[in-house]
């Protein structure tokens, strides 16, 4: 009997390893923290900008002059804005993820990594050129959403390359952007909520979960 048991016990221990090693789990609950702090800094500075002394006005509609002319402003602003976020929320990023591995003994760039980044990579290049499209016919207004919805479709598509944690935070992100389609003039508070608070929710969750030292 107890050989039995150590036979049993023999095959979980082979078959977690076979989990953990078809899984990428460097990702480190500080990254998401991280990344939500940054976004909603980004999202604060927009808001400010956008925000005037009568009242806030839809942020898209500083896209155009009253002579019709594009506002070159109002996209430099975006631009830059978006690229600083995106940077730094990358960067931090990457540091922690880097961080856990280390002190994990675990890779950081292997076949699984690998197949992770082209399966988030995918619906993000799909939303990229969406998004691009809905600027060139100036519907300004659905980027916004289309940046969450296509976000969450791209976590939910690498979800099977990692913790499973992370196709909740997907499916979260899709129905936040579907809802934010029907209130496209509260653009960049959906935008806070997506990319910040969730992140933040979810960065700390996995923290706690998986990393927090007993």
């Amino acid at each position: 009997m107890n050989k039995q048991n150590e036979q049993l016990e023999a095959l979980t221990e082979i078959r977690s390893m076979m989990e953990r090693s078809s899984w990428f789990i460097s990702l480190s609950g500080l990254s998401g923290v991280s990344a939500g702090i940054c976004a909603i800094i980004g999202a604060a500075v927009a808001f400010c900008h956008f925000h005037t002394s009568g009242g806030s006005i839809k942020y898209y509609e500083y896209a155009t002059l009253k002579n019709g002319a594009p506002n070159v402003d109002f996209y430099i602003f975006c631009f830059t804005t978006g690229s600083l976020v995106l940077i730094a929320a990358l960067a931090s990023g990457i540091f922690f993820t880097v961080r856990k591995a280390k002190q994990k003994g675990q890779g950081i760039w292997d076949a699984t990594a690998q197949r992770l980044l082209i399966n988030l990579f995918i619906p993000l290049a799909a939303g990229g050129l969406f998004c691009l499209s809905l600027l060139y016919n100036n519907v300004l207004g659905l980027i916004a959403p289309a940046t969450l919805i296509f976000y969450g479709l791209a976590l939910l598509n690498a979800s099977k390359y990692t913790l499973n944690d992370i196709r909740y935070l997907g499916i979260c992100e899709i129905v936040l952007g579907l809802i934010a389609s029907c209130f496209m003039e509260y653009g960049i508070l959906f935008w806070a909520i997506g990319f910040g608070v969730m992140h933040i929710i979810y960065g700390t969750v996995m923290y706690i979960k998986y990393e927090k030292p007993n």
